[in-house]
C-alpha cells in the first residue's frame, strides 16, 4: 500500500483546459472520494492516476516514485469500472484469477489470492457460478475481487454503483464500507456523483469544480464548515439556503439585515471594516425551525410540502427574484401547506459568505 501525491497536475486537450493546479496528498489507508458536478473532471483525474489519460503538466507520485510516464500495468494500481466487465463464459473463480494467470503466477498463489478475496467479499459460495447466475451486487463484488487479488498499492473505483438499482446501491455501499474495514491499510480513490456515497464512505472528500479543487476535508468538515458557496450548496440535500443581506453589527457575533426582511444574529466573527458589507447568509434546511421571535431568518408562505415520513420538506413561495427557500422539519407536517411561517436557526449554524467565500476562512 502507498501514499499518492499530485503536485501542480493539469490536463488539457489542445487549447481546452480540463484540470489545473491539482495539489493533493493522499496518505496510505485513506479512502478519498472525488465528487463534483458532471463535467468537472473527476473521472478524468482518476484515469490520470490509472495511466489511462496522460498528464499535461505536473507530477504524480505513487509510493515515492514519479509515474507520469509509467504504463498502467506497472503503476501498482487496480481499477473497478462502472460496468462489471466480467467474462460471461468464465466462472467467478476464473474471472478473479484471470489477471494472475496472465502474470504467470503459480497455481498455489492464484488459489490463495482468489480464496482470500472471496472470503473478504463473501463470495465463497459463488466461486463456481457463471456471472449470469449472480445478482448485480454480486457481479460488482466479483469485479472488486478481481482488483483485490492483484494486491495493488492503490485501488481506483469509477462510480462502481451507478448501474445498480436503489436497494442494491445501499447494500453494495455498505459492503464497500465493510471491505475498507477489512483492509484498513489499503489506499482507495473513489469517484461518485452521489453525495450520500461520499459522506458515508470517505476519509476525506475532494470537491472538484471549475477545473480545480474547491475544497478538501472530512465529510463533516465540508458539511459544517464549507469554504465557499459552491461546497455549501453541493454538500447536503436539499442544498443550503442562501439569503442576501448586509452586515449592520460586527464583533464576535455579527448581525445581518436581510433583504427579505428581519435581522439575524450569527456566531461568525467580523471586523469593524465589515460593517455595511453585502453578504449571503447561509442556513441548511434541516437547521431552520419555525419561530415566533422578531429576530428570524425568513418569513414566507409554504407553497409545496413533501412528506417523506421521517421528515417533511417545506418549499416556500419565492419573493421576487429571491432563490427558493426550503425547510426540513422532522416528522409529518402536511397541514402547513399555504401557512405563513417565520424561520430561525441557531446562530452557531448560520454561515456568512462574501463574493462566494466564507468569512470564516479569510
Amino acid at each position: 500500500m502507498a501514499d499518492l501525491i499530485m503536485k501542480d497536475v493539469a490536463k488539457a486537450y489542445g487549447e481546452v483546459k480540463v484540470l489545473s493546479n491539482i495539489n493533493l496528498d493522499i496518505k496510505q489507508g485513506e479512502l478519498i472520494v472525488f465528487v463534483g458536478p458532471s463535467g468537472c473532471g473527476k473521472s478524468t483525474l482518476l484515469r490520470m492516476v490509472a495511466g489511462l489519460e496522460s498528464i499535461t503538466s505536473g507530477t504524480l507520485s505513487i509510493d515515492g516514485r514519479v509515474v507520469n510516464e509509467v504504463p498502467p500495468a506497472q503503476r501498482g494500481i487496480a481499477m473497478v469500472f462502472q460496468s462489471y466487465a466480467l467474462y460471461p463464459h468464465m466462472t467467478v473463480r476464473d474471472n478473479m484469477a484471470f489477471a494472475l494467470k496472465i502474470a504467470r503466477k503459480s497455481q498455489d498463489e492464484i488459489n490463495a489470492a482468489v480464496e482470500n478475496a472471496a472470503r473478504i467479499l463473501q463470495l465463497t459460495p459463488y466461486l463456481d457460478r457463471l456471472p449470469k447466475a449472480l445478482s448485480g451486487g454480486q457481479r460488482q463484488r466479483v469485479a472488486i475481487g478481481r482488483a483485490i487479488v492483484r494486491d495493488p498499492k492503490v485501488y481506483l473505483f469509477d462510480e462502481p454503483l451507478s448501474n445498480l438499482d436503489a436497494a442494491l446501491r445501499v447494500a453494495t455501499r455498505i459492503e464497500i464500507a465493510q471491505l475498507k474495514e477489512n483492509m484498513p491499510d489499503s489506499t482507495m480513490i473513489y469517484v461518485t456523483h452521489d453525495q450520500v456515497e461520499a459522506m458515508t464512505l470517505a476519509s476525506r472528500i475532494v470537491v472538484l469544480a471549475g477545473g480545480g479543487i474547491s475544497q478538501v476535508g472530512t465529510p463533516l468538515d465540508l458539511y459544517e464548515r464549507p469554504e465557499n458557496e459552491f461546497v455549501a450548496q453541493f454538500i447536503g440535500s436539499p442544498a443550503m439556503n442562501l439569503l442576501p443581506g448586509e452586515i449592520v453589527e460586527t464583533g464576535p457575533e455579527t448581525v445581518v439585515r436581510l433583504s427579505v426582511g428581519g435581522l439575524v444574529r450569527t456566531a461568525v466573527p467580523t471586523r469593524d471594516s465589515d460593517k455595511g458589507l453585502k453578504v449571503n447568509v447561509g442556513a441548511r434546511p434541516e437547521d431552520m425551525v419555525p419561530t415566533e421571535a422578531d429576530e428570524h431568518l425568513f418569513e414566507g408562505t409554504v407553497g409545496i410540502t413533501e412528506a417523506l415520513g421521517e421528515v417533511t420538506l417545506l418549499y416556500f413561495d419565492k419573493k421576487g427574484e429571491a432563490a427558493q427557500v426550503i425547510a426540513k422539519l422532522p416528522g409529518i407536517h402536511a397541514g402547513l401547506r399555504h401557512k405563513t411561517l417565520r424561520l430561525a436557526a441557531d446562530p452557531k449554524k448560520i454561515h456568512l459568505f462574501s463574493n462566494g467565500r466564507s468569512l470564516l476562512y479569510r
